[in-house]
């Protein structure tokens, strides 16, 4: 089982991005978070990386829910959505919260977790 869906697009890695984003709104999610990977690296450790950013996804009412299930949930949250370019183009990737939450003894919540990952995996398609 994995614990991420990718998915592999030719394209401009900053367009890329702007696509992302726009998909994850159009399904329900926000971008709370955003670490640039690259610059982050360089700045902090002098070292060149890949453009590489980490995009904190976050649909407000999915995890409201996932808060009233479990009170620490948070420490998963938000979900991670990673745009990074490969040598072939560029590859847009989300964890499956279900993989994660498998940690926690939760029926519900895995459920739950489940329907957040069919919608992030429908922003990942649709990039």
């Amino acid at each position: 089982m994995s614990y991420f869906h990718a998915r592999s697009i030719e394209g401009d890695f900053d367009a890329v991005v702007e696509r992302t984003r726009a998909a994850l709104q159009k399904h329900g999610f926000g971008v709370l978070t955003e670490i640039d990977v690259q610059a982050t690296l360089k700045a902090k450790i002098g070292q060149t990386f890949r453009p590489y950013r980490i995009l904190g996804a976050c649909n407000p009412v999915m995890a409201h829910e996932a808060l009233k299930m479990e009170p620490h949930v948070g420490a998963m949250l938000p979900c991670n959505v990673v745009v990074q370019q490969t040598d072939g183009g560029v590859e847009v990737f989300a964890i499956d919260p279900a993989a994660s939450m498998r940690a926690i003894d939760n029926p519900e919540l895995l459920d739950h977790a489940r329907t957040v990952g069919d919608h992030l995996r429908s922003a990942v398609e649709a990039v």
